[in-house]
């Protein structure tokens, strides 16, 4: 079994920077791939970024690419998502997810789940 618990969520205001952490636990962290989604207030959850087993490989979403960076740390199992740039659009839940197979955007393939961090841009 695989725990993730998101932070670093809050309040931002609009052109301001978060960063979002994922702690892992359970497994060994360096063999799954992981993805940031997020689900904005009456809409589906939806990818934001992902993140090949060793680090190497990402890929975002249209709407946040150079904006936001993916990026681990397998050392201490934690998984990140800096935001910067932020606008009103990307308030959301932000729910990191972990996947044993698959390095893909699709929700499905993710196999492990955290509970989200609630992020708010808004002046």
């Amino acid at each position: 079994q695989v725990q993730l618990v998101e932070s670093g969520g809050g309040l931002v205001q609009p052109g301001g920077s978060l960063r979002l952490s994922c702690g892992v636990s359970g497994r060994t962290f360096n063999s799954y791939c992981m993805g940031w989604f997020r689900q904005p207030p009456g809409k589906e959850r939806e990818f934001v970024a992902a993140i090949r087993w060793s680090g190497e490989m990402t890929f975002y979403a249209d709407s946040v690419k150079g904006r936001f960076t993916i990026f681990r740390d397998d050392a201490e199992n934690t998984l990140y998502l800096q935001m910067n740039s932020l606008k009103s659009e990307d308030t959301a839940v932000y729910y990191c997810a972990a996947s044993p197979n698959y390095f893909t955007r699709s929700q499905d393939r993710y196999q492990y789940w955290g509970q989200g961090t609630q992020v708010t841009v808004s002046s």
